[in-house]
């Protein structure tokens, strides 16, 4: 597989584009990360003349609106200048499957950027560049370097990537309805790990040609929206259990208490889930099926990320 193109933050792949001429590199992220995906860096504020070092920015909210001005120099206010650079990226994020973002920056930030009303800040802001960009991509995967530490939005977020990614792949490939089913199909169980999977069911029930391109479209859209859920351990033993179904004619009652006691101890949250997926992969390569050889579920992105291993 080609290296996955992702947008990110300049400075978290070393760049020295910081207000203080320094950077944040981040070694999961180059050194894991890079192993699969090719990274497409952007600096909103060295982009828009300010350079590096800098005077120091800040989001304020005035008149009820938020805009980034300089701390010294309120005078200096860069909102539409942030606003316009993204929107003249709009052709480059149509290559890019994910984006990785600087978290706490008042140009970069995703979430919880401090916004100062007066002398008090308040973690309530989104940075200039990434709200703008996130508007003009709703449905692409974005998320901030200090979020991915957390085990369950790693995985959320790279997962949407490697769906993103394989849908792209469809689309170059000419969208038709066998090929959209079958996405569907290879699918179908990660979709039922983060919500109700008949609804997106139901939108491909009455398929045709001539509403092919509309059905794609809504299905994709409600597709994205629905993994940025991140699924429960409750929901994951509901896949679990779900895929032992196809095993049933298979395994003796020895096999089928190890894995019943597996997928227990699972939702105790005593074992990862590598540990019940690891023993459903033993046994479909003595009783192979199918269908759940080509869900993506079992295999959602290269086993060397290791994501599930801390889930």
């Amino acid at each position: 597989m080609n290296k996955i193109p992702i947008g990110i933050s300049s400075c978290l792949l070393g760049q020295e584009v910081r207000f203080d001429g320094g950077h944040k590199h981040d070694s999961y992220i180059t050194g894991t990360l890079g192993q699969y995906f090719e990274f497409h860096p952007f600096c909103p504020e060295v982009e828009i003349g300010l350079g590096a070092p800098r005077p120091i920015l800040h989001l304020v909210k005035v008149d009820g609106k938020i805009r980034c001005v300089g701390v010294k120099d309120p005078e200096r206010d860069v909102t539409e200048r942030l606003r316009d650079y993204a929107d003249q990226l709009k052709d480059r994020y149509a290559e890019l499957c994910g984006y990785i973002l600087k978290k706490g920056s008042p140009s970069c930030g995703m979430e919880r950027v401090k916004v100062y009303t007066g002398a008090q800040p308040r973690p309530e802001g989104v940075g200039i560049f990434a709200e703008a960009m996130m508007r003009l991509n709703p449905l692409l995967p974005v998320e901030e370097e200090g979020r991915l530490g957390d085990p369950g939005l790693r995985e959320n977020f790279i997962q949407r990537v490697y769906v993103y990614y394989r849908w792209k792949r469809l689309l170059a490939e000419g969208v038709s309805a066998p090929s959209l089913t079958r996405f569907h199909a290879r699918h179908k169980l990660i979709i039922m790990s983060h919500g109700d999977y008949r609804e997106l069911g139901q939108m491909l029930a009455d398929l045709s040609q001539e509403n092919l391109a509309e059905v794609a479209e809504r299905y994709f859209a409600r597709l994205m929206t629905m993994l940025k859920h991140v699924p429960t351990r409750s929901q994951h033993v509901n896949v679990l259990q779900h895929i032992q179904g196809y095993l049933k004619k298979e395994l003796n009652a020895d096999d089928k208490a190890e894995m019943v006691e597996v997928i227990e101890r699972y939702r105790r949250g005593e074992i990862p889930l590598i540990v019940p997926l690891t023993l459903l992969k033993h046994h479909f390569r003595k009783a192979p099926d199918p269908y759940i050889e080509e869900s993506y579920y079992m295999s959602p992105y290269p086993q060397e990320l290791r994501l599930i291993n801390a889930l």
